[in-house]
């Protein structure tokens, strides 16, 4: 599976559990760590932790291994290591506290939401 099919994958599972504000940053020549970063966040402890839920099932229907889920109990702030792409779910306060977007800000911004809809 190539990492733009996953990150496909992973848009698509957050987006039928109503993340909002998805976000996904190309992280490639900027972050040793991952090649990308998908940013979302939900307005409840619950839609958190089902936003993360299906992220995880779609990895595994596709035989990903997820690396490790961070923050899952708090759901505050999910983190969902996947190798080549790191998924942050947030609650709305800690997206809007935290801000990763800006610190990020030279990342380029991928738009796979609309990719998804063609």
């Amino acid at each position: 599976m190539t990492d733009r099919s996953l990150l496909h994958a992973v848009v698509k599972a957050a987006d039928d559990k109503r993340a909002e504000d998805i976000l996904v940053l190309n992280m490639q020549g900027i972050s040793l760590i991952t090649d990308y970063f998908v940013i979302c966040h939900g307005n409840s402890d619950k839609q958190v932790q089902a936003i993360v839920r299906e992220i995880k099932e779609k990895a595994d229907e596709l035989q990903i291994s997820v690396k490790r889920i961070e923050g899952f109990d708090e759901a505050k702030w999910v983190l969902v290591d996947l190798g080549d792409i790191v998924v942050h779910v947030f609650h709305r306060d800690e997206r809007s506290y935290y801000k990763l977007e800006r610190l990020w800000g030279d990342a380029p911004i991928e738009n796979v939401l609309s990719e998804l809809n063609q």
